[in-house]
């Protein structure tokens, strides 16, 4: 098959891109998301393919939305960021724009990417996505397929419970995994420190005009590329309770890849070293067994793109 277009839908942004064979994207265009208004989302939505079809032989739509896709790929029966409730996605875009159109989790399609072009492509057939932003996505692919469940919601990897009675989660229970190793947590975790120890989080305060409250993600990874201690420290704790997550999926499902995406792997190894030390530790007892290769995701800001089009493509 030829050109496909991939679709990425968040609640600030709608791109979408014109991708070949070999996972390249070739043109993109943009639009801000009117996320309270459904008809008009969905006319922006129709508005991009159309944009980048134009004069283009496309064979398919591929769309990764950021919430529960039934087990059809066709609806979006949740999205916590947009006001889609049992939405129609893929018949209405289809109807709008006259191409196939399939339906994708945002996470599904990031993994898909990384699995196909990007940080696991070498791997046979299975690997775990874990992104790491605001809260915590997942991803799964096993014998080089996503694994969806049997309604099309599985790999809420952040929703796992890793505290019993701990910090309440958005989705309603207590002691998710995203309560503690996500880029919401890193925050919670610097600010806990800047108000025990000032004194070690003096470079994090500066960048906050010495207001507690006013640390964000950002400054958190810019104050400990500089050294300072307590935003070391709060990557240290988002790192080694992500490694004891991916401990668990390493033993639920013991993949060849496990890759860490999302927006809080642009610190690198402030993150990756944690994660990669408390992984291994938890699977201390499997001695020389082989485990995961853990990785940085490689696909960036393109994944969703890119693997919303190559699942149209298939």
């Amino acid at each position: 098959m030829g050109l496909t277009i991939g679709v990425d839908i968040g609640g600030t942004k709608v791109l979408g891109g014109v991708v070949d064979d070999d996972g390249t994207v070739l043109v993109t265009a943009r639009r801000a998301t009117p996320a309270d208004d459904v008809a008009k989302t969905r006319d922006v939505i129709i508005d991009v393919v159309r944009e980048l079809a134009g004069g283009q032989p496309i064979e398919a739509v591929g769309i990764g939305a950021a919430g529960w896709i039934d087990a059809g790929r066709s609806t979006v029966l949740f999205a916590p960021n947009l006001a889609w409730r049992d939405e129609p996605l893929r018949d209405v875009v289809s109807a709008g724009t006259g191409l196939p159109v399939v339906v994708e989790n945002d996470a599904n399609v990031a993994a898909w990417a990384e699995f196909r072009y990007g940080a696991a492509e070498d791997a046979d057939d299975s690997m775990v996505l874990f992104t790491v932003g605001t809260g915590i996505g997942g991803g799964i692919v096993l014998g080089g397929q996503i694994v969806r469940g049997a309604h099309g919601v599985a790999a809420e990897l952040g929703h796992v419970q890793a505290v019993p009675n701990g910090h309440l989660c958005g989705c309603g229970r207590r002691g998710c995994i995203e309560q503690y190793a996500s880029g919401n947590a890193l925050v919670r975790f610097a600010q806990s420190g800047a108000k025990d120890d000032a004194a070690k989080a003096a470079i994090l305060l500066a960048k906050a005009d010495g207001d507690v409250a006013g640390i964000t993600g950002p400054m958190v990874t810019e104050a400990a590329r500089e050294g300072d201690s307590v935003a070391i420290d709060a990557f240290h704790q988002i790192g080694t309770w992500l490694g004891v997550a991916m401990a668990d999926m390493a033993q639920i499902l013991d993949p060849q890849v496990i890759v860490i995406g999302g927006g809080v792997i642009e610190a690198g190894e402030l993150l990756l070293s944690p994660a990669r030390d408390s992984f291994i530790e938890n699977l201390a007892h499997r001695a020389k067994s082989p485990i995961a290769d853990v990785r940085a995701a490689k696909m960036g800001n393109m994944a969703g793109i890119v693997g919303a089009a190559d699942l149209a493509r298939r």
